[in-house]
């Protein structure tokens, strides 16, 4: 009994010292690793060096030829056309990567070889869209979604995305572009619409309508302020000036002037920012694109050669390696 017991109380001291052999023998296998990783890239120095070199090389020649091109533009979609926007960019990508040169040629494309493809995202603006929608269901809504879910990928999710007033066209050509050839063909194409043009015309003839009768309001109360000056300016009692200030409420008079003048002006600038169905705000073209592969092959193909001269040589070692072996067992 007392045998047994010894026993079993050797026992875990036995496993633990071969647990810890096992992780000296561990680690020394990576210390020989390592050895022989450092060993190899000290006897190939030069080749080393010289794949790096020729893979620099090579990828800044790339780099340089590369004529990939990034064209931005700004627009606005007028009269609730967002998804119509977003439908015609789609279909017009699907155009391009079947590359129906003859549709994009149609639409007034000069060169539609040239266009490697478009998207169109929205500019993300929360602030602005909670001012436009303060006293709408819409407010409402996006705090109870808020509630539910992360913020972060609401703002940038389709549904909630489409309501933002900007949206960023992006086009990627081979090669320099111009407005003339390229943009404004794709423009005069995305505001080709019956529906909305005969909406446009209307909402047009709308907010001049409202100006005229905005500026003949204006016409009437200089009308009633040049008869009030007229009569009274010179009047000898100033008592019955105010008298006639009282009932006439000048003050009133003039801030519902100011007020219809400054309407007036917001209707001016609402009447230039519908002219369009799809307005156009800006534009950046010919901007280099870093982003593509190209761009990164100065550290991608220095890597790919020294990698693959190490896999080659390594190759050759364990080949040569079980050839001896084979040979060895031969004999």
């Amino acid at each position: 009994m007392s045998t047994k017991r010894e026993n079993n109380s050797e026992n875990p001291e036995i496993d633990l010292l071969t647990v810890f052999s096992r992780i000296g023998d561990f680690f020394e296998w990576i210390n020989t690793l390592l050895f022989r990783i450092i060993r190899f890239f000290v006897k190939n120095a030069i080749v080393v060096s010289v794949l790096i070199i020729i893979g620099v090389g090579i990828g800044f020649f790339l780099k340089k030829v590369d004529s990939s091109y990034e064209q931005k533009v700004m627009v606005a979609p007028n009269f609730k056309s967002t998804d119509y926007l977003y439908s015609k960019i789609d279909f017009l990508d699907s155009k391009i990567a079947l590359r129906d040169t003859l549709f994009l040629k149609s639409i007034g494309i000069e060169k539609p070889s040239k266009i490697v493809d478009i998207s169109i995202e929205p500019v993300i603006d929360i602030y602005n869209l909670i001012n436009e929608n303060k006293d709408s269901k819409s407010l409402e809504l996006l705090q109870l979604m808020a509630q539910n879910g992360d913020l972060k990928s609401i703002v940038k999710e389709t549904t909630t995305s489409k309501n933002y007033a900007l949206h960023a066209i992006t086009i990627n050509t081979r090669g320099v572009v111009s407005s003339k050839n390229t943009i404004d063909p794709l423009l005069k194409y995305l505001n080709a619409s019956s529906y909305y043009d005969k909406y446009k015309k209307i909402n047009l003839q709308n907010i001049q309508n409202s100006i005229k009768i905005k500026e003949a309001t204006i016409l009437q109360i200089d009308g009633i302020i040049n008869r009030f000056t007229g009569t009274f300016s010179n009047h000898p009692n100033n008592e019955k000036l105010v008298y006639y200030n009282e009932n006439l409420n000048l003050d009133k008079v003039i801030k519902n002037k100011d007020s219809l003048t400054d309407l007036i002006g917001e209707l001016k600038i609402e009447q230039y920012n519908t002219d369009k169905t799809i307005k156009d705000k800006g534009m950046v073209l010919n901007i280099k694109n870093n982003k593509s592969v190209k761009g990164k092959l100065i550290f991608i193909l220095p890597l790919l050669l020294v990698g693959l001269f190490v896999f080659v040589s390594f190759f050759i070692a364990f080949y040569k390696k079980q050839s001896l072996k084979a040979k060895a067992s031969l004999e």
